[in-house]
């Protein structure tokens, strides 16, 4: 694998944006998970290991930061297949690690690899890359429009039999929208459209579980101590932070009357100990992570950059749609989903893979920034001729 030195132009509020929510899901995790960890006899159980995420995270950041560009485009393909592959490893029983009922995890000694956070990954870059090569006969050719929404088919089916709805639409989300970018028709993006949601439709229909989670989405307190229970814990978080929130640490809900309150609803109990204030905030701060993803992919397209352009839309597109489901869920505006916030919930495999396409963007944005101060470099030698 080739590799550089760190470049150095990094987009500071890109890297600034990432690093708070970070510190932010640090601060969040040791006051979420109290209660819980108390029954591991150490109240700092999940922070311990939240640290170690971190520098893990940290280090792989670090890595991504010195691998060229040109290596993600040539092995594309082969990240593809081993997400491919793992996806499959993990649905054998035995080495696949179910919790909760859902078998979404390879045990790798005391850790355990969740492969459909590196799958979201290598989808993007294998797009990206696939887009690089075929876009202009994406609206002539349906063989080529084709192909990238069959690999998500596969990954569907494959995410499906763990199973993990949430990383399937966040997933296919972020690859629809990659394609209507790259200038496929107006039918056929409503087409796609259409049978997303009809496939979404019945697979909520024709799934018990799902349909009473739709269900109690719709009316929570009908049933507010059976299925509607997790919704309705969350809405009274919210309920108790008001404005300013009850202060940190001060959380009720999270002790033990919230389920997941250090993962996926970590975001409730950031609400009720900070408030409308604070979400408000935070929300900013996602805002500007993904707006500096999509500065990166300006800058990529106006030098024709387009694997560059689409690995930067596509990361901060399925950011921003993984925030917003995430988000949505927490406060009752979406079906109960179990995604993460990224870069805040407690978990490694989110981390390291969200932390690892961060520092892609920063190294395209880096790359950018040195071809065009060589550009002025030539221009003023010119022009010094």
């Amino acid at each position: 694998m080739g590799s550089s030195p760190p470049p150095r132009g990094l987009d500071r509020w890109l890297a600034g944006s990432a690093l708070a929510l970070l510190s932010l899901g640090l601060v969040m995790v040791a006051s979420a998970s109290i209660g819980l960890a108390t029954g591991h006899g150490d109240t700092l159980y999940f922070v311990k290991r939240h640290l170690l995420y971190l520098s893990l995270s940290g280090a792989l950041a670090v890595v991504v930061l010195r691998i060229p560009l040109a290596w993600w485009y040539a092995q594309s393909a082969t990240l593809l297949i081993v997400a491919l592959l793992l996806l499959v490893v993990v649905l054998i029983p035995g080495i696949g690690r179910e919790v909760n009922g859902s078998r979404r995890w390879l045990a790798l000694g005391p850790f355990s690899l969740q492969v459909g956070e590196f799958a979201k990954l290598a989808m993007v870059v294998f797009t990206a890359a696939y887009l690089q090569r075929r876009q202009l006969h994406l609206r002539e050719e349906w063989r080529d429009f084709a192909k990238p929404l069959a690999i998500v088919c596969v990954l569907a089916v494959l995410m499906l039999l763990q199973p993990d709805l949430g990383s399937i639409v966040v997933i296919a989300a972020t690859v629809v929208t990659m394609l209507f970018l790259a200038g496929v028709r107006l039918w056929q993006f409503f087409l796609l459209m259409s049978a997303g949601v009809a496939a979404l439709a019945g697979l909520v229909l024709l799934s018990p579980y799902r349909a009473q989670r739709l269900v109690a989405y719709l009316d929570p307190w009908a049933d507010q101590y059976d299925s509607g229970y997790q919704l309705t814990q969350s809405l009274i978080a919210f309920g108790r932070g008001g404005w300013f929130g009850v202060g940190l640490g001060n959380s009720v809900q999270k002790a033990l009357y919230l389920p997941e309150a250090h993962t996926d609803f970590i975001f409730a109990i950031f609400a009720e100990e900070f408030g409308w204030l604070g979400v408000a905030v935070v929300v900013l701060t996602f805002s500007l992570l993904v707006a500096r993803c999509f500065v990166c992919a300006r800058s990529a397209m106006q030098r024709q950059d387009w694997f560059a352009t689409y690995i930067s839309f596509g990361v901060g597109i399925l950011l921003a749609g993984q925030t917003f489901i995430n988000i949505g869920v927490t406060s009752g505006l979406l079906p109960t989903k179990g995604l993460t916030l990224p870069l805040v919930s407690y978990g490694g495999s989110s981390l390291l893979a969200c932390s690892a396409m961060v520092a892609l963007v920063l190294r395209i944005g880096a790359e950018m920034e040195q071809r065009a101060e060589v550009a002025r470099q030539v221009r003023r030698e010119r022009s010094g001729g």
